[in-house]
């Protein structure tokens, strides 16, 4: 690789890694927002939130990268136009695929990136995801308990606490336990914690007092307590399985999936879906990068306007984009879509290889440039202020 290939190859990912970032970080805070709860009204601490928020960033990547390394190439397409170093390179005798090259090597880093996003770490992270909503969610401790509610977890058992502190400390205890016929245990606490170890969970109890009023005694017993245990491992979801769905599976686990699997037995297509969508994850960088390169990627003089092919690039991206969901979404019913789609990116990455090969200038018709620089005099004549008298 000489210099210019290493300065374009830097320049690329520099700015690819700047776009991604950048766009991970605006799509992670809006689903971020969307897990507040878990601190609001279950009580988790900031660093649970943000720990299981940020599990789906591998899988916001997994989109993103393609989009970040289009933006990326045409940032720096644009910044060696306005240099005038394309025209210099291709006066230099330089030509159009040879220039390409390191933006190939640029997108062979980008799509490896996005193989094992896709093969590994965005399933992997969507299955922690599960796994530690299931244990906050399911657990009775932190769902059912609801200040200022009278809880029956069991019958003849009602708990009440009056409120939940940030770090997951509840505030006014009362426990109102009838579970033995021979006996009533009223239970009263300024403050408690939930203890999970091996043994179990534990409502861990403070500075309150404990009634036992037993059948055939006139006198109920108060006991007064500075620390005392409750037993709770009944209704804590400690060992419960947790299903995990298509996008939790890993790419070899979506390859041979289980005969007896239940969830591939009632929706096979989506199965289909999603390993096609797996495989075809690290070809969009590719069909990405090249449909930009031959948009923006000849030789032009800084008085010929990029706006055209920019736009054009920006559209063509779209356009393969939206019809590659749309593809997706058919191959649930019918698996020839997928065929389509991967024709698809391959023709629009041959015909991108092609444009660049022949060193085609992509320029819009010129009777559509006289329109519009007709319409665009008549709107500035309508604007154009009259002259001073």
């Amino acid at each position: 690789m000489g210099s210019i290939d290493r300065y374009i190859f830097r320049t690329t990912l520099a700015s690819f890694a700047v776009v991604l970032v950048s766009l991970t970080g605006v799509i992670w805070i809006t689903q971020a927002l969307r897990g507040i709860d878990l601190m609001t009204s279950q009580g988790q601490t900031i660093l649970t939130f943000l720990g299981i928020t940020g599990l789906v960033i591998p899988s916001l990547l997994g989109v993103i990268a393609p989009i970040a390394l289009m933006i990326a190439v045409s940032h720096t397409l644009n910044k060696l136009a306005t240099d005038s170093e394309i025209i210099v390179m291709n006066a230099a005798g330089m030509s159009p695929i040879r220039l390409f090259v390191p933006f190939a090597y640029a997108t062979c880093v980008v799509a490896i990136l996005v193989t094992f996003i896709a093969a590994f770490f965005a399933p992997d992270g969507l299955r922690r995801i599960k796994q530690w909503d299931a244990e906050i969610t399911a657990d009775v401790l932190a769902n059912i308990l609801q200040p200022g509610r009278f809880a029956q977890l069991d019958q003849n058992l009602t708990i009440r606490i009056r409120e939940r502190q940030p770090g997951g400390e509840l505030q006014g205890i009362l426990i109102d336990d009838r579970r033995d016929p021979k006996e009533r245990i009223t239970i009263i606490a300024e403050k408690g914690t939930v203890v999970k170890n091996p043994d179990g969970s534990f409502l861990v109890l403070e500075d309150g007092n404990l009634e036992r009023f037993e059948v055939g005694k006139r006198e109920p017993a108060m006991v007064a307590f500075a620390r005392y245990a409750f037993d709770m491992s009944k209704f804590s979801n400690q060992g419960r399985d947790v299903t995990l769905g298509i996008r939790e599976r890993y790419l070899w686990e979506l390859m041979a999936p289980a005969e007896d699997d239940p969830i591939y037995k009632q929706i096979p297509g989506q199965f289909r879906q999603e390993l096609h969508d797996r495989f075809l994850a690290p070809i969009y960088p590719f069909a990405f990068a090249a449909l930009t390169f031959a948009f923006l990627g000849a030789p032009r003089t800084t008085r010929q306007s990029r706006n055209f092919s920019f736009g054009s690039a920006i559209l063509a991206v779209f356009g393969v984009r939206m019809a590659g969901f749309a593809c997706s979404v058919m191959t649930v019913k019918t698996p020839v879509a997928a065929l389509v789609q991967y024709l698809m990116l391959f023709g629009v990455l041959g015909l991108s290889i092609w444009i660049i090969v022949g060193g085609v200038v992509v320029e819009p018709p010129a009777r559509l440039m006289e329109a519009i620089n007709r319409s665009n005099a008549r709107i500035a004549r309508l604007f154009r202020r009259p002259a001073a008298a």
